[in-house]
C-alpha cells in the first residue's frame, strides 16, 4: 500500500508481492523461488528483460509488508539492529588492531564478493596509513576467484582447515560467512567451528532465506546441517557470541541465480556496515542507524542512475546475444576492481548456462599483485586460469575475430591514453566493441576515444564531498552499477538464446549438491511427477551410458555430483524422458537434433498427456531436499 513505508526512499520500491505469501511455493526457500514479475522472462525482448531485472533488483531496498509482515527486510528494525551490533564489534578490532583480524569468507559468487571486499577495506585502511587487517576465504582458493570450481564449496572440513590457517596466532577474529540461500556447507562448518572456539572467534552469518528455510540436508563431512547450524547462532546472539544477518530480499529473477540479487544484497550489506564502523571509528562515535540509513540510500541512488540507462543496457545485450548465436566470444575488460566484477560476471555464466568457459570471460587491467592471497595458484595453470592484461594482450587479442564482442570497463579517472591504446587495438580486430564508462559530474569522455565506440552506457556520479572513507561510496557504487549492468546483459543474452524456460536456468552445470537439488526440484516442478522417479531419472541422465546399480543409487550426492559437473544438459536430457516417457539416449538424440533445448522442452511440456505442464506456473510438489 502506498504511503506506508518508514524511510523515504530514493527509487520507487515496488509493493510487498506474491512470493510473500505464505502458500506460494511453500516448500521452497525464497533464494529458490520463482519470482512472479519474471514468470514470462522467456519471452520478454531485450527492452522488457531489461525492465523485469531492474523490478526484481528494486526488490532488494523493499520495506516489509504493513498489513502483512511475512519475512524482515534490509530495511527491518531487526536488521538495522544486528548489522549495528556487527558494526560495532569490527569498530572494537579497529581500535585495537593487534592480533585482530576480520575474514570474510564463502563459496562461488559469495566468496567472490568476500574476495572483492576484503581487497576493497584493505586498500581503504592502506590509504589512511593503517594495517589491513581485512582478509577472505573462497572455497577451492584463489582458483575459484578466477574460475568455475563450485563443487569446492560441498566440504564443511575444506573450510574450517581454511580459516585455521588464516587465524594462526591471532587473539580476535570476526568470521563473515556468506550463504546466500544458507545452504553451503563451507561456511556451516566455519560457524560452528567459530560457536565452539568464542573465546577467539566470532560468527556472522550472512544470507537471505529466514533460517526455517536453511538448508536441513547432512552434510556429508559434517555432523550438523546447515539449518541446525543457523538456529544455533541464533540462540547465541542474544548474548551477542554469533549474529544471523538474513533479511529477504525476494527470488532471483532466473530463479536461484544467487550471483544476481543475492550477490549484489551481500555487496550492499556488509559495505554499509563495514564502511560505517570505518566512517565512525575516526571520529570516535559508536556507528548511528542514521548512518547505516545514509550509505543505503546511495546503494538505491545506484539502481535508480543505472537503470535510467535502460535502453543502452538493452543495445549492448542484444550485441552480446548475437555473437554467442554466431559462435563469437564475448570479452569484458574490466579496470581496476571493475575487472573483478567483469571476471566474475563471465564466470558465473559456466555453471548457470552451462557456457564453455571461452564464452564469455572478464579480464582486470591494472595491478593485482596485492589482491590475491596465493598468486602461484593462478599463474601458469592454463587457459581457464587466465585474467591478467598481459593473459588478454598475449591469448585473446591475437585470435579476436569479427564476430567476438569486446565491452570496455572503465572510469574517466583510469589511465585513458592506455584505454584508448588497447581499444584501436582491438577494432583492428573485431568493429563489436561497446563500453561502459563511469564519470563524475563535470568530466567528460574525450572525443578521440568516444568516436571509437559504436555504443556506449554512460554513467554519470553526483560530486561527493565527504571524508577520506566517504570516497569510497562512489567506488562501491560504480562497482555495483557495474555489476547490475553486466549480470542483466549475460543473463538477457543467454534468455535470448533460448537457454530458459520460463524463469528457470533448465541447462544449469550441476556443480555442487545444492545445484543437484535444484535440478531435482526443476524435474519435479515440470514433470508433475514424483521425487523418487525425478531421481531416478536424474541419475540415469548424469551417469548415461552406464546403467544404475542399487550401489550407485545409494551413492553419496558428492558422488553423483563428481560425475555430472564434467556433462552438459543433464536436466534437460532427464527431463525429456520424464515428459515423453523416453529413454535417456532417446532424450539426447532428441536434444541433439535441434538448436535449443528450451524449445523441444516446451514441446514435449504442450504435448498430449501432459496436464500437469501448468505445475510450473503454481507450487512444485513438496521437496524436502531443497529445503
Amino acid at each position: 500500500m502506498p504511503g506506508t513505508k518508514r524511510y523515504q526512499h530514493v527509487i520507487e520500491t515496488p509493493e510487498p508481492g506474491e512470493w510473500e505469501l505464505s502458500g506460494y511455493e511453500a516448500a521452497v526457500p525464497i533464494t529458490e523461488k520463482s519470482n512472479p514479475l519474471t514468470r514470462n522472462l522467456d519471452k520478454a525482448d531485450a527492452e522488457k528483460i531489461v525492465e523485469l531485472l531492474g523490478q526484481c533488483d528494486a526488490e532488494i531496498f523493499q520495506e516489509e509488508g504493513q498489513i502483512m509482515p511475512t519475512y524482515q527486510r534490509l530495511y527491518s528494525e531487526s536488521v538495522l539492529t544486528t548489522m549495528l551490533q556487527v558494526a560495532e564489534k569490527v569498530q572494537e578490532i579497529l581500535k585495537e588492531p593487534d592480533g585482530g583480524l576480520v575474514v570474510l569468507s564463502g563459496g562461488g559468487t559469495s566468496g567472490r564478493m568476500a574476495f572483492l571486499m576484503s581487497v576493497s577495506f584493505n586498500q581503504l585502511m592502506k590509504g589512511l596509513g593503517q594495517k589491513p587487517l581485512y582478509t577472505y576465504l573462497i572455497a577451492g582458493g584463489d582458483r575459484s576467484v578466477v574460475a568455475s570450481r563450485e563443487l569446492t564449496e560441498d566440504s564443511a572440513l575444506h573450510g574450517i582447515e581454511e580459516l585455521k590457517k588464516v587465524a594462526v596466532g591471532k587473539k580476535r577474529v570476526i568470521v563473515i560467512g556468506i550463504s546466500v540461500g544458507l545452504s553451503a556447507p563451507f561456511v556451516a562448518g566455519q560457524m560452528d567451528y567459530c560457536m565452539d572456539n568464542t573465546d577467539v572467534f566470532l560468527p556472522v552469518l550472512v544470507g537471505f532465506n529466514p533460517v526455517s528455510m536453511a538448508r536441513n540436508d547432512p552434510i556429508e563431512d559434517w555432523r550438523s546441517t546447515f539449518r541446525q547450524v543457523a538456529v544455533r547462532m541464533q540462540k547465541m546472539q542474544e548474548k551477542q557470541e554469533a549474529f544471523v544477518l538474513n533479511p529477504a530480499v525476494g527470488p532471483e529473477g532466473l530463479s536461484g541465480s544467487s550471483r544476481m540479487k543475492g550477490g549484489s544484497a551481500t555487496k550492499i550489506l556488509l559495505e554499509t556496515l563495514l564502511l560505517a564502523a570505518h566512517k565512525t571509528v575516526d571520529h570516535g562515535v559508536t556507528v548511528s542507524q542514521r548512518c547505516l540509513l545514509e550509505i543505503l540510500r546511495t546503494f538505491e541512488r545506484a539502481h535508480q542512475v543505472t537503470y535510467s540507462q535502460s535502453s543502452k543496457i538493452s543495445t549492448m545485450m542484444k550485441q552480446v546475444s548475437s555473437s554467442l548465436q554466431k559462435k563469437g566470444r564475448v570479452h569484458l575488460v574490466g579496470w581496476q576492481t571493475l575487472g573483478i566484477i567483469a571476471i566474475m560476471d563471465g564466470v558465473e555464466c559456466i555453471h548457470t548456462f552451462g557456457a564453455d568457459f571461452q564464452d564469455v570471460r572478464g579480464f582486470l587491467i591494472g595491478d593485482h599483485n596485492d589482491m590475491f592471497n596465493q598468486k602461484a595458484e593462478i599463474t601458469n595453470q592454463g587457459p581457464q586460469f587466465t585474467f591478467s592484461q598481459d593473459d588478454f594482450l598475449s591469448s585473446i587479442l591475437p585470435s579476436l575475430v569479427e564476430i567476438d564482442t569486446v565491452v570496455f570497463i572503465f572510469t574517466l579517472d583510469d589511465n585513458l591514453t592506455e584505454v584508448q591504446t588497447l581499444v584501436e587495438q582491438v577494432r583492428e580486430k573485431t568493429t563489436n566493441i561497446q563500453a561502459l564508462v563511469h564519470s563524475t559530474v563535470g568530466q567528460a569522455l574525450p572525443a578521440s576515444l568516444k568516436r571509437l565506440f559504436p555504443s556506449i552506457i554512460s554513467i554519470t556520479w553526483p560530486l561527493l564531498f565527504f571524508e577520506y572513507e566517504g570516497t569510497y561510496i562512489q567506488k562501491f557504487q560504480r562497482e555495483l552499477s557495474t555489476k547490475w549492468v553486466l549480470n542483466t546483459v549475460s543473463t538477457g543474452a543467454h534468455v535470448l538464446l533460448g537457454k530458459i524456460l520460463q524463469n528457470h536456468m533448465l541447462d544449469l552445470r550441476i556443480a555442487n549438491s545444492k545445484l543437484f537439488w535444484r535440478a531435482l526440484a526443476m524435474l519435479q516442478r515440470f514433470s508433475g511427477q514424483s521425487k523418487a522417479r525425478c531421481i531416478e531419472s536424474l541419475l540415469q541422465a548424469i551417469h548415461f551410458p552406464q546403467s544404475l546399480s542399487d550401489d550407485l543409487r545409494a551413492a553419496p550426492i558428492s558422488c553423483h555430483v563428481q560425475v555430472a559437473h564434467e556433462k552438459e544438459k543433464v536436466i534437460p536430457t532427464a527431463l525429456l524422458s520424464l515428459l515423453l516417457r523416453c529413454s535417456i539416449k532417446e532424450a539426447k538424440g532428441r536434444l541433439a537434433a535441434v538448436p535449443s533445448v528450451c524449445e523441444v522442452v516446451r514441446s514435449a511440456l504442450s504435448g498430449p498427456g501432459q496436464k500437469r505442464s501448468t505445475l510450473a506456473l503454481g507450487d512444485p510438489p513438496a521437496c524436502s531436499a531443497v529445503n
